[in-house]
C-alpha cells in the first residue's frame, strides 16, 4: 500500500513540472456555509489539473526501456494533458486514447502538449480498454490514470502543500473518479496529523464508492452520467480502494444541481473557473451533504478548471435555474391584439426582464382562437420567481415553468 515515504519523494520529482498552486481563505463561502473555507486552487496548475503531478512522476520513475517504448493511457482529459505535457518534457512518446464524447477543448489541449489521440468509446472504460489493446500491440507501457502508486503519490503531493500552507486544516473535501487523487491526500495528510478529517465526493451519477464501501468490495456501474467529467468513472481502483477504506474517513455524494450551482458561484462571487469535478468538493460543503463544526477549517480541493465552453454555457444556466435567476414559462393566450402586450405588462410591473419570447399560432395543443407563448426571462432569486407567477396566474394565466 502507498506510504507517506514515497509521496515526499514524488515532491522532488515533480517540482520542477509541477506548480506549488495558492491555497486562499474565502470570505464568501465562510459567511455562506459558517466554516473557515480556504479554497485549494489546482485549477493554476499547468494544464489547469492536478493530474500533471502523477503522471510526471510515474514516468520519472519509468525503467529507461519502457520509457524508450513510449505510453500509451486513457483519459476523459485531465490525465492526458498531464501525461502529453510530461512525457513531452522527459522525452517520451505519449499516445493518448480517450472518449469520442472528451471535451473537444481537453482534446486539443493534449495534442497541443504533443501526445497523439485516438477518441474511442462512450467513456473512460471504454477507452481504457482500446489502450490495453495498444500496449499490447504495440509493447507500449500502460500508464494508468489513477490505480498506480506512483500516479498516486504525485498527486499526494497537493496534500503536502496544503498542510504547509494551512497548519490549522481540519477537513480536506476531496473529488473522487477512480480514487488516486484522494489516495494520495489521505495518504499525505494522515501522515502529518491523523486527527485531520478526509471527505470524498462523487457525483450521484457516477458513485461507485458508496455501494463499494458498503459491500466491502469494487462495485462496477453500467454506465456513469455527470456533467463532472473528470471524475466520470465505473469504478474506483484495486489499489486506491484498498488506501480510501483506510485513509477515508467519510465519502458523500451530490447532484447535478449542486454541481451546477457550486460552479456558477465560484464564477460569480470567487472569479474562479473550475470544471465540474473541480466544483464538487465546494458542492459537498455548500449542500450540507458532511457535518462540520462552526468555524471548522474546511479545505475543498479544487482539482481542475478545464470546463468544455459549451459545457460551461449549459452549467451555469443550469446554475441560474437553481439558484431562481433565470426562468423559462410557457402560456395560453387569445389571438387578439394587444394580448401580448397585456402579458408583458405583467411581467414589467414585477421588475422580470425578458430575454426571449416565442409566439406559436399553430400549436395542436391550443384551442384555434389562442397563441402560445414561451418566454425566457431573468429573475432575482427563487422569492422573485414564486412571486411573479403569482401574480400571472392572478391575471388569470395558465403558468407552465419549462426551466
Amino acid at each position: 500500500m502507498l506510504d507517506a515515504e514515497e509521496v515526499h519523494a514524488a515532491r522532488d520529482r515533480v517540482a520542477e513540472t509541477a506548480r506549488h498552486t495558492p491555497l486562499e481563505y474565502s470570505h464568501t463561502f465562510s459567511e455562506m456555509t459558517g466554516a473557515d473555507v480556504r479554497l485549494k486552487l489546482e485549477t493554476f496548475q499547468r494544464t489547469g489539473a492536478f493530474k500533471i503531478r502523477g503522471a510526471t512522476n510515474r514516468i520519472a520513475t519509468l525503467p529507461e526501456a519502457e520509457r524508450e517504448a513510449g505510453i500509451v493511457t486513457a483519459s476523459a482529459g485531465n490525465h492526458a494533458q498531464g501525461v502529453a505535457l510530461a512525457a513531452s518534457r522527459l522525452g517520451v512518446d505519449s499516445l493518448v486514447v480517450m472518449p469520442e464524447n472528451a471535451p473537444v477543448s481537453k482534446v486539443k489541449a493534449t495534442r497541443s502538449y504533443g501526445a497523439r489521440v485516438e477518441l474511442h468509446g462512450v467513456d473512460y472504460d471504454a477507452a481504457a480498454e482500446r489502450a490495453r489493446e495498444i500496449e499490447a500491440e504495440e509493447g507500449r507501457y500502460y500508464l494508468h490514470a489513477f490505480d498506480d502508486e506512483m500516479v498516486m503519490a504525485g498527486q499526494g503531493t497537493l496534500g503536502l502543500e496544503v498542510v504547509e500552507d494551512c497548519p490549522g486544516v481540519e477537513t480536506v473535501v476531496v473529488p473522487v473518479g477512480g480514487g488516486g487523487l484522494i489516495s494520495g491526500i489521505a495518504t499525505a495528510v494522515k501522515d502529518h496529523d491523523p486527527g485531520i478529517r478526509v471527505v470524498g465526493v462523487q457525483a450521484e451519477g457516477a458513485a461507485s464508492l458508496p455501494q463499494s464501501l458498503e459491500r466491502g468490495e469494487r462495485v462496477t456501474l453500467d454506465s456513469v452520467d455527470t456533467i463532472a467529467d473528470g471524475i466520470a468513472t465505473r469504478s474506483v481502483g484495486e489499489k486506491t480502494f484498498e488506501v480510501i477504506r483506510e485513509r477515508v474517513d467519510e465519502v458523500v455524494t451530490v447532484g447535478e444541481d449542486d454541481i451546477a450551482v457550486a460552479l456558477t458561484t465560484l464564477l460569480e462571487r470567487g472569479k474562479t473557473l473550475v470544471e465540474g469535478a473541480g466544483a464538487v468538493p465546494l458542492a459537498a460543503l455548500l449542500a450540507g451533504a458532511f457535518d462540520y463544526a462552526e468555524g471548522e477549517t474546511v479545505v475543498p480541493m479544487l482539482c481542475g478548471g478545464n470546463i468544455d465552453m459549451n459545457t460551461l454555457t449549459t452549467v451555469i444556466l443550469r446554475g441560474l435555474v437553481e439558484t431562481g435567476r433565470y426562468l423559462r414559462l410557457r402560456t395560453t393566450l387569445e389571438d387578439r391584439p394587444g394580448a401580448l402586450e397585456n402579458l408583458t405588462d405583467v411581467i414589467s410591473a414585477h421588475r422580470a426582464n425578458i430575454y426571449a419570447i416565442q409566439h406559436d399560432r399553430t400549436s395542436r395543443n391550443i384551442a384555434m382562437n389562442d397563441a402560445e407563448v414561451e418566454l425566457a426571462l431573468e429573475t432575482r432569486g427563487p422569492d422573485h420567481v414564486d412571486e411573479l407567477t403569482s401574480a400571472l396566474e392572478d391575471a388569470g394565466y395558465e403558468v407552465e415553468i419549462l426551466l
